[in-house]
């Protein structure tokens, strides 16, 4: 087991009288992160998994009777898979009010219903913390800086998912099977997703475009789509931790492009699965798009983890001039340009628009060689 950064948190978190939501994609490790935090505690407690039947139904709607014979003389409630239950906020606000001295543990595959569910009934009753594919810390914590160097490219190319990550001889295969029966579960019992081909499609349009602007007209002539659906899709994709999107950072609309905007996906490995290509780094020809995708999920997990509520964009001008990524922290502006190549990273200067326009103190490229600093590993 390789400790997640985020039990700490939750732990930390208990018995303070909320619930504690963990939400991400399937596969994640979230239902064993959870079971990790409930061994650590020797009160009493009970597991609940919303993906068996009778337990959902049970969870819907359960009488005041019910709902004692459920939670028993357990201290601690784990409900894994909550998203399963139609009405669950309503019933985690009754066992909050009603049982205040029950810590509730929740886990969800997604934000898709979960928290539409929970905003109401819970607010100010929860936590909701993100778990993402592991971090390059929680590699680094556990398997050492040796570890960390020597699988960057195993990484890069077959990503982070936990179950991937341990069992490297059968990654193909594992992450082609994520890609097609689990990731997207929840999104094809959607009756919004009416088109699954579509989907397929719209995935790998996105999946060779990282690192290049986005026109949600281009994706639905591409696709045979219109625009209003492709922006759904997008938004679903991302709503199940599939995909995230940086905006164009615009303080001076006659320069800058205000509305453009760039796709990513939280993991290369299921970026390649899209698109079936696992060959080696040398044989590509898009590794410093797998490097900038990379770099920048894990930028967002270090951001996630540290509590780090900054803004993440991207700059481009009107006369075609680009970074990477631009981060604005406490009114502090920080552009970040990525290089998988040195040789590379020594020539990059930073645009004198974007100078003249933000003053930034500092810049930094970021490459294999330094990436690990850049993350506090």
């Amino acid at each position: 087991m390789i400790k997640r950064e985020l039990q700490q948190k939750i732990e930390a978190s208990l018995y303070k009288g909320k619930a504690i939501i963990l939400i991400g994609a399937r596969q994640v490790g979230k239902s064993t992160l959870m079971q990790h935090v409930m061994a650590e505690i020797s009160a009493e407690k009970l597991m609940l998994n919303c993906d068996n039947p009778e337990t959902n139904t049970l969870l819907s709607s359960p009488s005041e009777t019910e709902l004692e014979r459920i939670i028993g003389k357990n201290k601690v409630i784990l409900i894994d898979e909550a998203q399963q239950v139609t009405s669950i906020g309503l019933t985690l606000k009754r066992i909050i009010d009603q049982f205040p001295d029950v810590q509730l543990l929740v886990t969800g595959s997604s934000s898709l219903d979960l928290q539409d569910k929970l905003s109401e009934p819970l607010t100010g009753r929860k936590y909701v913390m993100h778990l993402y594919p592991f971090s390059t810390k929680e590699l680094f914590d556990e398997k050492g800086l040796v570890y960390v160097k020597s699988s960057l490219e195993q990484r890069l190319i077959y990503g982070s998912y936990p179950y991937i990550a341990e069992h490297p001889s059968t990654a193909e295969g594992d992450l082609m099977e994520l890609a097609n029966s689990y990731l997207y579960k929840d999104l094809l019992k959607l009756e919004e997703i009416r088109r699954p081909v579509l989907l397929d499609k719209l995935l790998k349009a996105l999946a060779f475009q990282i690192g290049n602007l986005i026109s949600y007209n281009e994706l639905a002539q591409l696709v045979g789509t219109d625009s209003k659906t492709i922006e759904k899709y997008i938004d679903l994709l991302e709503k199940c931790y599939v995909v995230f999107r940086l905006n164009g950072l615009s303080r001076n609309p006659r320069n800058e492009l205000k509305k453009a905007k760039k796709i990513y996906f939280y993991d290369n490995g299921i970026r390649n699965a899209v698109i079936h290509n696992f060959a080696p780094l040398e044989l590509r020809q898009d590794v410093g798009a797998l490097w900038e995708n990379f770099i920048i999920a894990e930028r967002i997990k270090y951001n996630e983890y540290n509590a780090k509520n900054c803004l993440s964009y991207f700059w481009r001008s009107k006369s075609q001039q680009e970074i990477d990524y631009v981060e604005e922290y406490n009114g502090i502006i920080t552009p970040v340009e990525f290089k998988f190549s040195q040789d590379k990273a020594d020539k990059v200067k930073l645009p004198k628009a974007f100078q003249e326009q933000y003053s930034p103190t500092t810049f930094d490229v970021v490459t294999p060689e330094n990436y690990l600093d850049w993350l506090d590993v």
